[in-house]
């Protein structure tokens, strides 16, 4: 399946791409893009495409901040316009539910969850996309930071930001832009901060502009809803790790009855088994590239509820144990 991200991604790569003393037009039109698209904020790009174009700019410029330091710079502005949608809504948690319901527009295969915690709200962020890139993750991870500072400003004091991947040689990038505590090799992409922020009044909302906003979003030639099935992978994705992705909790999370998701994906061509399969899958993969996830951990992660009913799966799926699959990708000797 393939999913698509406006071209306003690529927002001031050309800027860090210079700054780092690398060729931008050179790299884009490598990557199969043209460089006037940069120009055209709307235009939808595979998102792999944009995944790939970022790694390798990245290896070429020896910069492993290079998304990051992509983020640094956004603006509100970025997310089109859906960006005055959020900027009038009464809270911060009502922003992040309005970016939630309308990032198919944004970016088709981003994720952003909130999972509440307690006092603590985690802003989660993944990938529906085999092999997400770091890059990808970090400009993602910037951007939200972003957006929550941009209407927070001075009372966005988060606890602490964590990333899946390794941390890089330098930090310094990483420090200008979160200011908190930063964790690498966690178990998730995400924002963890007080629930009490994300209540705070915004001062600048404004319910007849955002009613106003709400019917041009909904007005644009481009506003599409996401297909029924796009829709159930990603509540697949943020369900999986509770053990609550079964097709009734996907129906429930996507407020549909049972029987109503089943009639609607059988009308795609569908069945609820499939997207859990193709998810595990993309996950599996995901996850066995991580060192630091041991295999029951992994497991747990993907909803079985034990390390031998995950193996009997990864082994019908890919003809061999996890361990085995995972040594022959390191490049060892099989035990």
């Amino acid at each position: 399946m393939v999913t698509m991200v406006r071209a306003a991604a690529l927002t001031h790569f050309s800027d860090v791409m210079r700054e780092l003393g690398g060729d931008p037009d050179k790299a884009l039109r490598q990557a199969g893009l043209r460089p006037a698209l940069l120009r055209e904020q709307d235009q939808l790009i595979d998102v792999a495409i944009v995944a790939r174009l970022l790694e390798d700019a990245a290896q070429s410029t020896g910069c492993e901040s290079l998304g990051l330091r992509m983020a640094r710079h956004r603006q509100l502005s970025s997310f089109g316009a859906v960006s005055l949608l959020l900027l009038h809504q009464p809270t911060l948690r009502h922003a992040l539910d309005t970016l939630v319901a309308h990032m198919h527009l944004v970016n088709e295969s981003l994720l952003i969850h909130l999972e509440d915690a307690g006092d603590i709200v985690i802003l989660r962020e993944d990938f529906v996309l085999h092999g997400a890139m770091r890059q990808s993750v970090e400009l993602a991870m910037g951007v939200l930071w972003r957006m929550c500072e941009a209407l927070l400003r001075e009372r966005w004091r988060p606890q602490g930001v964590s990333f899946s991947h390794a941390p890089p040689a330098d930090l310094s990038e990483h420090r200008r832009m979160f200011r908190c505590r930063i964790t690498f090799g966690a178990e998730f992409n995400g924002i963890a901060c007080r629930a009490a922020d994300l209540d705070e009044p915004n001062p600048l909302a404004d319910p007849a502009l955002a009613r106003y906003a709400l019917r041009l979003v909904e007005a644009m030639p481009a506003h599409r809803a996401a297909s029924v099935g796009h829709q159930a992978r990603r509540v697949i994705y943020l369900l999986l790790p509770s053990g609550n992705a079964t097709c009734a909790g996907v129906a429930q999370g996507m407020g549909r009855s049972l029987r109503t998701l089943q009639r609607e994906l059988d009308r795609e061509g569908l069945s609820f088994s499939e997207l859990l399969t193709e998810v595990r899958h993309e996950l599996a993969l995901r996850y066995l590239d991580h060192p630091h996830y041991g295999v029951g951990q992994i497991a747990s992660m993907l909803g079985y509820a034990s390390h031998s009913a995950f193996t009997r799966w990864f082994a019908a799926q890919f003809g061999c144990a996890p361990e085995a699959w995972r040594s022959r990708a390191q490049g060892l000797p099989r035990a």
